[in-house]
Parts: C-alpha cells; structure tokens; sequence
C-alpha cells in the first residue's frame, strides 16, 4: 500500500515539530546563558567600585531617585566619557574592563 499525500505531510510536520521543540530548547539556553553574563558583569563594575555595601545600597537608591542622597548630598557628579557623553559612577568604564 502506498503511502498518502497527507501522510507524508503529516511526517513532514512531526519532524518540523520536533526541530522546533529542538531549537526553543537551545533558545532558552543562550537566553539564560546571556542573563548569566549579564549579571557577572555587573557583579563585577560593583566590586569594581569599592563601595561598603550599606553605601552601596544608598548610592543605587540616589541614582534610581534622581541623583540626590537622602542626606541632603548631592549624588557622584557625572564625568564625561571618551565619547563626550555623560556618565555616572556606575556606568562601565572600558579601563576597567582588563
């Protein structure tokens, strides 16, 4: 007996199925592996930064609030970076990278 149009189709789509399933599962893991390295990062400006934690909390809160501590004090003043724009204390700084 000879195998139907629809079948082999049917077939098709089972084996697309499964390379889907396939790739999500790899999608999700560059996804998860991405957010790791993300956040190493960030780790590392923070320590980068030797700032006593209880600081550390107050100076992110100024920076999420609008620059100003809460004791009245200004928060870092911007510094301008090698492209002219304007950076905080937190941002990146590529000589701190190696």
């Amino acid at each position: 007996m000879a195998i139907t149009k629809a079948a082999k189709v049917e077939a098709e789509i089972g084996k697309l199925d499964a390379k889907i399933a396939e790739l999500q599962g790899k999608r999700k893991e560059l996804v998860q592996k991405k957010t790791d390295a993300e956040n190493s990062e960030i780790v590392d400006v923070v320590r980068g930064l030797s700032i006593p934690l209880d600081e550390l909390a107050t100076l992110l809160q100024a920076v999420k609030g609008g620059g100003h501590l809460p004791s009245g004090g200004a928060a870092p003043a911007p510094t301008s970076g090698q492209d002219g724009q304007k950076s905080n204390i937190l941002d990146y700084k590529e000589d701190n990278a190696q």
